[in-house]
């Protein structure tokens, strides 16, 4: 493959904040020097775009696979915490992520997930306790500490959790936050504790608040929760204390665009191009100390020339002197043979029945575009001893099957889907992955659960006559197929849910999220129902 020695065009650098018609001179993997030319008008050279914030599970792509879909919109590196792999696998599912993106186009920069398992009241393969990320600390592969959900750990001075925070700062570090609504002097607490980073915001007064107290924020616009309509106006307000990310962000999603559709709608919205740049690409490159080019003399030669700041037309994507989009880097192949995952679980009919206590529950409401959730108390039907869904009221049953327990399930209601008929179900549940599934009917959630297990892991929906699923075989999480094939499954199955009546843009992406226990308010384990604002467990039924 060979070396791109030169190139030609109008370089917005990012740190002097100017415009230099010119020609970039390359020597190796860096540039050399920077050669001024007024006669040079186009095209445009930027810096490449940093996702400051991404779990590339959510993809469900292996690292090599995402990252020749994303480097065709302009992504020239992630920050990737791996705590979803992390989950179910441990520190193996760790290192396959990071040895699988050695051969990746684009760079990735990898953590070390703060919470295995989420909390105290969740599941997982291994505990990854203090003494682990010590360990992962220490490492050169590992370049910060994943997102800290376990909130009520930091304020109340939990001391594995503290241990796991010193152990980052001690390396010199930083640690991602995760604080969702949280406010007054138990926000203090969590930031100074050296927690440097949020990407949950959901309102620009919680923002502002954050940024004020020394966090930077992650303006977030992902496959489900979407803020950026809401956050924007700090890209222009707050250019040093702000980034961009996906957090989760899903195959058919990833086709059309990544970072490439924030910078262009931000464009778009009138904000300045260099505040874009400050915010994309030099905040998280300088915030997470990654070894990424900002078009300076000695840097790594890293950057993108696209057509014009309208069209926004990627023509080019170097990387340490390379353009990856006209050389195919062949990835080191993984025997799928080790990823012949099992769930230990398995279904009956009758494992669906949810036995009447009285007819008054709590009802968890998903809202559009958010991961938290509202709850609702209301009167449901019961029959034979047993409560039924409510099609109309959009009243439907949502089942969460442990990954890790043989057999053991909980079932709740759940409204804001719409289905009016079958069920959908997955292997990804944010941050166990346990089966999880919601339907209008026992028989159609389970059929859909039974096609998760056969197929050892994936997503499926069932329209109460047939099945159309895609399988997920590595670790339930990935597949090993392009992200053409698996985006056009995914497109596949989402467009069949939204025919039969669901109104979510996302529903797969807004169902894994039911069963985390650490974002607002109501939400459901293996174990039943959890009440995030108590942090404690609550009944289904209202005596």
């Amino acid at each position: 493959m060979k070396k791109i020695d030169l190139v030609e065009g109008v370089i917005y650098d990012p740190i002097a904040k100017s415009v230099i018609p010119g020609r970039i001179i390359l020597k190796k993997n860096r540039i050399e020097r920077i050669e001024p030319d007024n006669s040079i008008t186009g095209p445009i050279i930027l810096p490449g775009f940093v996702d400051s914030h991404i779990h590339i599970e959510s993809s469900m792509l292996i690292p090599t696979e995402f990252s020749k879909i994303a480097a065709k919109h302009g992504t020239i590196a992630v920050v990737a915490d791996p705590h979803e792999i992390a989950n179910v696998a441990g520190v193996e599912g760790i290192d396959f992520m990071i040895n699988n993106s050695k051969s990746a186009q684009i760079k990735f920069f990898f953590g070390a997930p703060s919470c295995v398992p989420v909390s105290q009241f969740d599941d997982c393969y291994e505990i990854i306790d203090s003494v682990v990320i010590n360990k992962l600390m220490k490492r050169n592969d590992i370049y910060f500490l994943g997102e800290m959900m376990n909130f009520p750990g930091v304020i109340n001075s939990d001391t594995d959790i503290m241990r796991k925070i010193s152990s980052a700062l001690d390396n010199k570090k930083p640690v991602d936050g995760h604080a969702p609504g949280l406010v007054n002097e138990s926000l203090k607490k969590y930031i100074y504790s050296g927690i440097t980073t949020d990407h949950e915001c959901f309102t620009l007064s919680e923002a502002k608040e954050k940024i004020r107290l020394g966090m930077k924020v992650q303006i977030r616009e992902g496959s489900a929760a979407k803020n950026f309509n809401t956050l924007n106006s700090l890209i222009t307000e707050y250019p040093l204390q702000t980034m961009l990310c996906t957090d989760d962000c899903h195959p058919e999603d990833l086709i059309i665009g990544h970072i490439n559709k924030v910078v262009k709608r931000s464009l778009n919205l009138g904000h300045d191009i260099f505040d874009i740049l400050q915010v994309v690409s030099v905040n998280p490159v300088k915030h997470y100390n990654i070894e990424v080019g900002l078009l300076q003399v000695g840097d790594f030669a890293d950057f993108i020339i696209v057509d014009n700041l309208k069209d926004f037309n990627v023509k080019s994507n170097i990387v340490n002197g390379l353009n990856i989009l006209e050389n195919n880097l062949e990835q080191t192949s993984t025997p799928i043979d080790i990823f012949n995952y099992t769930f230990s679980s398995s279904m009956e009919l009758e494992n669906l029945d949810l036995i009447a206590k009285g007819n008054k529950v709590k009802i968890i409401e998903v809202l559009e575009g958010e991961l938290v959730t509202n709850i609702i108390e209301e009167k449901v039907f019961v029959k034979n001893g047993r409560i039924t869904t409510d099609v109309e009221k959009d009243i439907l049953k949502i089942v969460v099957v442990n990954r890790y327990k043989k057999n053991e399930l909980s079932i709740g209601l759940i409204k804001g889907f719409g289905l009016k008929k079958g069920a959908i179900a997955e292997s990804i549940a944010h941050d166990s992955h346990h089966i999880i599934a919601v339907g209008v009917d026992d028989q159609s959630i389970f059929n859909a659960i039974n096609y998760i297990i056969r197929n050892k892991g994936g997503v499926c929906y069932f329209n109460g006559f047939d099945i159309i699923g895609l399988a997920l075989p590595v670790y339930g999480l990935m597949g090993f197929d392009s992200g053409d094939i698996i985006a056009d499954k995914y497109k596949e199955i989402n467009s069949k849910v939204a025919v039969d009546g669901c109104k979510l843009h996302a529903p797969f992406m807004t169902l894994s999220f039911m069963a985390l226990s650490v974002i607002p308010m109501l939400k459901i384990t293996p174990r039943g129902l959890f009440d995030v604002t108590k942090f404690q467990y609550t009944d289904l039924f209202i005596q």
